[in-house]
């Protein structure tokens, strides 16, 4: 066993619109259901992380009900479960980079929510740290963001515009390779 899928965050309270705004790629948990089915298929390792916001407002605060994984995902035996409270699943409880050490596995495969945070965090650090790291684009999802940013003003980005900013900046930069689904997946 050489490569592990990472799920990342794949929890009922991205739903909430009203608390996130518009997102994109509807096809997102399917899509992670797809590549769960090609791993237990596979006998391969899934890992699954799970955010536990220190927000009491947010919907992915251990308190609500939004913390829980989707059903897809929730099914999962994983061999790993990471809980974590901020970006990268590198940071989280147990330690991820100590178990895929001690496993031998020096290939992931990414996928989750959000897309351009802890997804693209995840990669950036597995890319640092010297895993071969492929982030597959259509089992991700995110949301509009804008923000009053120093020297630029108000910068407005469609959750669309980030995912593709995402695939642009981990594949340029060496991080992650980008795939499709079915780019693994016969389906």
């Amino acid at each position: 066993m050489t490569r592990a899928l990472i799920v990342i965050d794949m929890q009922r309270g991205f739903d909430d619109l009203d608390f996130w705004g518009p997102t994109a790629n509807p096809d997102c948990e399917r899509n992670v259901a797809t590549l769960i089915a090609a791993w237990e298929t596979a006998g391969d390792p899934i890992v699954v992380v799970r955010h536990d916001s220190r927000g009491e407002a947010s919907p992915l605060h251990p308190d609500h009900a939004g913390n829980a994984l989707v059903p897809a995902v929730a099914a999962v035996h994983p061999a790993l479960f990471v809980s974590k409270d901020v970006n990268s699943a590198f940071y989280g409880d147990p330690d991820l980079h100590a178990w895929l050490q001690e496993q031998g596995i020096r290939e992931l495969v990414i996928c989750g929510i959000q897309t351009n945070m802890c997804v693209e965090t995840t990669a950036r650090m597995a890319g640092n740290l010297g895993y071969d790291t492929t982030v597959v684009l259509d089992a991700t999802r995110t949301f509009d963001l804008s923000e009053d940013v120093a020297g630029l003003g108000v910068v407005t980005r469609t959750a669309a515009e980030l995912m593709a900013t995402t695939a642009l900046v981990l594949q340029g930069g060496g991080f992650a390779r980008i795939v499709a689904t079915a780019d693994l997946v016969l389906e």
